[in-house]
């Protein structure tokens, strides 16, 4: 496994435990009454979907398919790490941006939340692309036509 695709799984488990925290403490504010801001359901589940899920999906779509093809100018490494990055930083500062605009005075920061969608959903579409070529199959389909049910 590459360095590349250890960075998106390894970030994917922090931004579970992070989404695990969040959940547990609005639990806990439910049960002890302490203060939550509406918008940390939002920001939980956010943070879990895209954070954990998402980014870990593309680490083993990184990691596990075959080899890119010679002429495959899609993808470039380079950029796959620099969209690494990008949603990285999106996907935390999002985070912080919905827990932080549930508070009285601060709910300028929701265009800041949402603009780091935006970065977010791009990054996610580079990095599908990137990878596109990359998913083909690799002598199933010669096992198929002999047929070979799967």
């Amino acid at each position: 496994m590459h360095s590349t695709a250890r960075y998106f799984i390894k970030t994917a488990f922090f931004f579970f435990i992070l989404g695990l925290l969040a959940g547990l403490y609005l639990y806990a504010a439910q049960v002890f009454g302490w203060l939550a801001p509406p918008t940390l359901v939002v920001a939980h589940t956010h943070v879990l979907l895209m954070g954990g899920m998402l980014m870990m999906i593309l680490g083993v779509a990184v990691w596990f398919f075959p080899r890119p093809t010679k002429d495959d100018s899609k993808y470039k490494p380079r950029v796959i790490l620099w969209l690494y990055w990008l949603f990285t930083a999106s996907t935390l500062l999002r985070f912080m941006a919905e827990v932080i605009s549930g508070f009285p005075g601060y709910q300028g920061l929701r265009m800041a939340g949402f603009i780091m969608s935006v970065l977010q959903v791009g990054a996610t579409v580079g990095l599908v692309y990137s990878i596109w070529g990359r998913i083909r199959p690799v002598g199933s389909q010669l096992r198929e036509k002999k047929g070979e049910a799967f």
